[in-house]
């Protein structure tokens, strides 16, 4: 596979209910921005007159981690304006387990009157709905993925961890996606829709997801997969093409394309209303803070890990070996870093670091 081929190829979240039940802090991470698209939603103040309203989550997963969040918005925006449908649109990636998103939220149009849900599998960096048809545009801890992988690490498998012109790559290429998803939002958004973004990124500490406990999350992974190099489990050519498509953006960066006058954004309508840096504590490090038992905080917290990283390990891996082999060799890649937490696991923690963004389409 190339390594510039387009990541809604090979990118999905791990199916079968796997992600919603391991990754806990996300759904901590967006219930606790629940206010924020509250506020959001007052400040819309959609008409009661009877026309359809269309929400959209982009980057859903299998939808359990925004489950509650979005039960409470689209509750409220029923209470808003009891005259007008409303249409749920759940998007991620081909790949996704669609089939458990909706075993997750379809419950939800039989609790909440004239509400539809639909699905697409398109990713963010494409347009998703028709122009101006879109009310308001939700995505969390999703937007830091790439459209494509922009080139190859030479010594790790994070752009956080890279330097020089291999990370100016993944920065340039983020700049663009980021201006690129903004700009097809703001086409979809119809006046006076609001845009709500939970982006992973660095804040202004420098600080970034699985950084903030003294052991480097990216780090580890990086040193665990070039251990299983030095030890003939995957070959130079399979460690160099394991990076992961995804650009962290300090908020600078996140907030430029709304700064400039005369920038594309600007003109396309699209007006920033608030913007803040959150961290929400890695809910295993702070039980095993509780319980100081450290076989059971490596046996909780490499789910969460390996829920949303394991596509980007396997997608190094040549093609030609058998699954089962490919199977052996993920395997044997997370039980080292369970191994390596419950060794020594003081540092570890996986704490949300991310950017939160309300974005607002000029009224007609």
């Amino acid at each position: 596979m190339s390594r510039r081929a387009q990541t809604a190829g090979f990118m999905a979240m791990k199916g079968g209910g796997y992600y919603s039940r391991a990754t806990v802090g996300a759904r901590h991470a967006i219930d606790g921005a629940a206010p924020l698209l509250m506020d959001a939603l007052a400040r819309m103040d959609p008409p009661d007159d009877g026309r359809v309203l269309t929400v959209a989550d982009m980057g859903c997963a299998d939808g359990g981690t925004s489950l509650d969040a979005m039960a409470a918005l689209l509750r409220e925006m029923r209470r808003r304006a009891p005259s007008r449908p409303i249409h749920m649109v759940y998007t991620d990636l081909p790949r996704n387990d669609f089939g458990q998103l909706f075993r997750n939220v379809q419950h939800l149009a039989d609790e909440i009157p004239g509400l539809y849900i639909l699905a697409s599998a398109t990713s963010f960096h494409r347009p998703i709905l028709p122009p101006g048809t879109l009310h308001f545009g939700f995505s969390a801890t999703a937007s830091h993925y790439l459209s494509e992988t922009p080139r190859e690490i030479s010594d790790h498998v994070h752009m956080v961890g890279a330097s020089g012109a291999e990370r100016a790559a993944y920065v340039g290429q983020a700049r663009r996606d980021w201006e690129g998803m903004l700009l097809a939002r703001a086409r979809e958004l119809a006046p006076g829709g609001r845009l709500a973004l939970l982006n992973f990124g660095i804040d202004e500490e420098g600080r970034y997801l699985g950084s903030t406990g003294g052991v480097d999350m990216f780090d580890t992974f990086d040193a665990l997969w070039a251990g299983l190099r030095d030890a003939g489990a995957i070959s130079a050519a399979e460690y160099a093409a394991t990076n992961f498509p995804q650009g962290y953006r300090t908020v600078a960066e996140f907030t430029a394309p709304f700064r400039d006058p005369d920038g594309p954004v600007r003109r396309a309508g699209l007006r920033l209303e608030h913007v803040d840096t959150a961290t929400v504590r890695c809910p295993y490090a702070a039980a095993f803070a509780e319980h100081g038992d450290a076989a059971r905080f490596a046996r909780e917290y490499i789910p969460t890990l390996r829920s949303w990283s394991e596509a980007t390990f396997a997608g190094g891996l040549s093609p030609d070996r058998p699954e089962a082999e490919r199977r052996a060799i993920l395997d044997r890649f997370y039980d080292a870093y369970e191994d390596a937490v419950r060794e020594a696991p003081d540092g570890h923690a996986m704490d949300y670091v991310y950017c939160r963004l309300v974005a607002a389409r000029e009224p007609a």
